[in-house]
């Protein structure tokens, strides 16, 4: 079995006005994370939790059992409360949600894109990271349980943040994508 990333349960909650600046900026709206629009889901989902850690970690749980997540199945990048709407996405589209959730509740969140050890089927992954406890911790609804093997490549508020390419022009799709990761 693969090794567990840290998962300290009942890490706190850090209140905003003992946050480092540079994870303020988490904390707000942004293009696809309408952290505005969720709070009342947000509140019932974390009804329960100690705050921090395990607010996060029932939002992880909530989008694992509520939002299916059908790899291919959107193209274009769709807001969170889009995704709540539909009931599924890409990976991309859970942790955008993810992050509106924990934003509501003044838990900072980031969207950090990469590739992720065995995935299936292989692709560029998208997951969220939360602030809570004085420390980002990895979150990814998309896996039964999160595991090592993460690779970073981008941060950012939300997809827009984080885009691996832009294009211009028509749209062209790539028949093959290689990724290597060569240890140091």
């Amino acid at each position: 079995m693969p090794t567990a990333l840290t998962a300290p349960p009942g890490a706190p909650f850090v209140e905003v006005q003992n946050l480092p600046d540079d994870v303020l900026n988490y904390l707000l709206p942004s293009r696809y994370c309408e952290s505005e629009r969720c709070n009342d889901l947000a509140t019932q989902i974390g009804q329960g939790s100690l705050l921090g850690y395990d607010q996060v970690a029932a939002i992880e749980n909530w989008l694992r059992q509520n939002i299916a997540y059908r790899p291919g199945s959107v193209d274009r990048p769709i807001s969170a409360m889009e995704t709540y709407q539909q009931g599924y996405g890409v990976c991309r589209d859970l942790a955008h949600l993810g992050i509106a959730l924990c934003r509501s509740l003044s838990i900072p969140a980031r969207m950090v894109v990469g590739c992720l050890h065995q995935l299936q089927p292989m692709d560029l992954h998208a997951w969220f990271e939360a602030f809570v406890g004085g420390r980002w911790y990895t979150f990814d609804p998309t896996q039964a349980y999160t595991r090592g093997g993460y690779v970073a490549f981008a941060y950012g508020r939300d997809a827009a943040d984080v885009a691996i390419y832009t294009q211009f022009g028509p749209p062209m799709f790539p028949q093959r994508q290689l990724v290597s990761v060569t240890q140091l």
